[in-house]
């Protein structure tokens, strides 16, 4: 018997009373059984007072698993049977989607769960898929007919052509299946499947027969599968487990995707590791007799499998930084994705050593040396492309922590017109380009795009007519016909240095990797001075902080005015997410504040979150840029040495268009959102 109305048993579940309603509040997840056991029990001692009218508060469970559903059945069919009834309160949305796809809601009323859980359309008259596609505005009639007569030829279905034509994406035709055939449609991610019961089918099977395990539930499994008519395919299931089963729709990618990710924390990794494709070859091992004795020893070992693994996946998923991060328990793989790190996996801390020294052989590094950081460089050919893999390790407290520098030599982004320029930025930075002497800088923080710019632009100038010479650290790219240099501090070889020698070379073109100090920047005004196009980056938060930092490095105001003709400053923001994109009609509030009343009714879009954007609603990035072109009446303010205050009055009188202002244009063209342009150039 309950002894008080604000008991806390062990702080694990909070017991209050409110009129003649009872709430239990469980401070932790349910996914343990001692915490089922125990909520159970709070249940039954709140029955045997009478208190039947029970509320349990999910607002520190962020998930279910099949034990947890089990136990909320129970409890429903124990007060049920008192004459009571059962409500759950502070659901999240991924707790609400299961409840909704096991059936669960019919029973328990789940308090706010529509403004969570998407209607229900189970029941609705059959239409077909060619009719309901042309009704979402989906599909034209001429390209549905197109289609039909493919099916004629090819004898694909309806639904795979049209993804393979791109005229309509697979998120969008699972949602018309799922309301087509009455099955629940889910995205799968964390918290959407019970990894208790992922081993319940071998994963071979899982994977000849593309299916995941969701829950298990009453005798009744819920499984995830591309092909729910598949009658074969379930009565398989049935035949193995015994259990009675419950398609549910899901994409065929994100179901291979997941039985390779969430099956990798397993110390055996051999099953998965051999059915692996082998499309990867690593380039340029010329090494000592030392380390191809290392390199044969674990040939055929799964950590080069599982190496080969993490490298594909991260180019795949278009990784910039792969973070392998020892602990006392595990090794953890985190990708950076759009500039954000998320976690892919992790392994057995005893395996930590074995993946680091394996990358080392790769990187042609000394795998003895421990104790001190190395760096050094992969390249590998994999998925038709040329990767390079900047190595970099760091000895800590646990190992060495290891990252890479993913760098996709297909030079696909090495184009002006493919980094997604606003037509006027465009048109701004082509004209700088056709100077023929002068200085352009590319400024921004770490991390903005600045050397991927001034590639493009190299890429724009090449031509056999021209010598282009560049200074880096390091060399990121390797360009055609172009003479690219890498400096080398420990011997001497410094970018003052190498500009000194390069500008003997009789160069039209230097790209200078970045302007540190002094001397380089003096060195560089004064090659733009006398008859060089001159490009480099610096590091300013705007385009105009360029000018005073080159001035309280010691260039002279009237020397600067004369070299610099224009400045790019530019941010990347993430773009959102094309397979879970949907738009709203912007609020009035927000209309006013950005100065859109002559756009009004002004519609903007967001991403929901889905398993391909790791629930964050963005995929991929875009640059915006603010460009600075020095024209007289800059010159001459150059030449005051102006103040930063000075030169941003400047900036508003000529109208120059701001980072903000790029933003709010892509905005407005559905690219991305406000809060992301608010975060990152608000925020600085």
């Amino acid at each position: 018997m309950l002894d008080n109305p604000e008991i806390i048993d062990k702080q694990r579940i909070v017991y209050t009373q409110l009129g003649t309603a009872s709430y239990l509040a469980p401070l932790s997840s349910l996914s343990d059984e001692t915490m089922q056991q125990l909520l159970l029990q709070r249940v039954d001692e709140c029955i045997a007072i009478h208190e039947i009218e029970l509320y349990i508060d999910f607002a520190e469970v962020p998930s279910v698993n099949s034990g947890s559903l089990e136990i909320l059945l129970s409890c429903y069919n124990k007060i049920k049977s008192s004459g009571g009834r059962l409500h759950l309160i502070n659901t999240n949305a991924l707790v609400n989607e299961v409840l909704f796809m096991t059936g669960l809601n019919h029973y328990i009323d789940v308090v706010g769960n529509d403004k969570h859980t998407p209607k229900p359309h189970l029941g609705q008259p059959r239409q077909r898929l060619g009719d309901m596609l042309i009704a979402e505005g989906l599909l034209t009639k001429s390209q549905l007919e197109n289609v039909m007569t493919m099916q004629l030829t090819t004898g694909k279905r309806l639904g795979a052509l049209v993804v393979e034509k791109g005229w309509v994406s697979e998120n969008d035709l699972n949602q018309l299946i799922s309301l087509q055939l009455g099955i629940h449609f889910v995205q799968l991610r964390t918290g959407m499947f019970d990894l208790g019961i992922q081993k319940i089918i071998p994963l071979s099977i899982l994977q000849r027969l593309k299916i995941v395990p969701l829950f298990k539930l009453q005798g009744q499994l819920f499984i995830a599968t591309s092909e729910p008519l598949a009658i074969p395919i379930l009565d398989e299931i049935y035949d193995r487990t015994g259990l009675n089963v419950t398609p549910v729709l899901a994409s065929s990618l994100e179901i291979l995707a997941h039985l390779q990710a969430n099956h990798q924390d397993d110390y055996d990794l051999t099953s998965y590791l051999t059915d692996m494709n082998s499309d990867l070859e690593v380039v340029e091992t010329y090494v000592n007799d030392d380390f191809n004795l290392v390199d044969e020893m674990a040939s055929g070992s799964p950590i080069i499998n599982l190496v080969n693994a993490i490298i594909q996946r991260a180019i795949r998923d278009g990784v910039s930084d792969v973070h392998i991060e020892p602990s006392r328990t595990k090794s953890r793989v985190r990708f950076r994705i759009d500039g954000i790190l998320y976690e892919f996996m992790s392994q057995p801390a005893e395996m930590h050593p074995a993946i680091v020294s394996r990358l080392k052989v790769m990187a042609n590094l000394d795998i003895a040396e421990r104790r001190l950081p190395q760096d050094g460089r992969v390249q590998v050919n994999t998925q038709g492309r040329s990767i390079d893999l900047r190595f970099s390790s760091l000895p800590g407290i646990f190992g060495e922590k290891v990252v890479m520098r993913v760098l996709d030599k297909n030079q696909n982004m090495l184009n002006l017109d493919k980094l997604d320029l606003d037509a006027n930025n465009l048109a701004s930075l082509k004209k700088l380009l056709s100077n023929n002497h002068g200085l352009i800088l590319a400024t921004g923080p770490t991390g903005s795009g600045k050397t991927t710019t001034l590639y493009a632009a190299l890429n724009h100038l090449n031509s056999i007519e021209k010598s282009i010479v560049t200074i880096e650290d390091p060399v990121e790219y390797q360009l055609d016909i172009i003479n690219q240099n890498q400096v080398n501090d420990k011997i001497g070889l410094s970018f003052p240095t190498v500009l000194r020698h390069v500008l003997r070379q009789d160069p039209d073109i230097i790209m200078v990797g970045e302007i540190r100090d002094r001397q380089t920047a003096e060195i560089a005004v004064q090659a733009a001075l006398t008859g060089h196009l001159v490009l480099s980056t610096l590091h300013t938060n705007e385009s105009v902080g360029a000018i005073t930092r080159l001035v309280e490095m010691g260039i002279e105001p009237y020397l600067l005015s004369s070299a610099l003709i224009g400045v790019v400053a530019q941010r990347l923001i993430r773009t959102i997410c094309p397979d879970c994109k949907t738009s709203y009609t912007a609020p009035s509030a927000i209309i006013e504040q950005f100065g859109w009343q002559d756009k009004a009714p002004v519609r903007l879009s967001y991403g929901r979150g889905c398993s391909n954007c790791y629930d964050s609603g963005y995929k991929g990035r875009m640059a915006v840029h603010e460009i600075l072109i020095c024209n007289a009446e800059l010159q001459r303010l150059m030449t005051t040495n102006p103040s930063r205050d000075q030169l941003a009055d400047y900036m508003k009188e000529a109208k120059v268009r701001s980072l903000f202002d790029d933003g709010l244009e892509r905005v407005l063209a559905g690219k991305t959102t406000l809060d992301e342009v608010s975060r990152v150039l608000l925020a600085e």
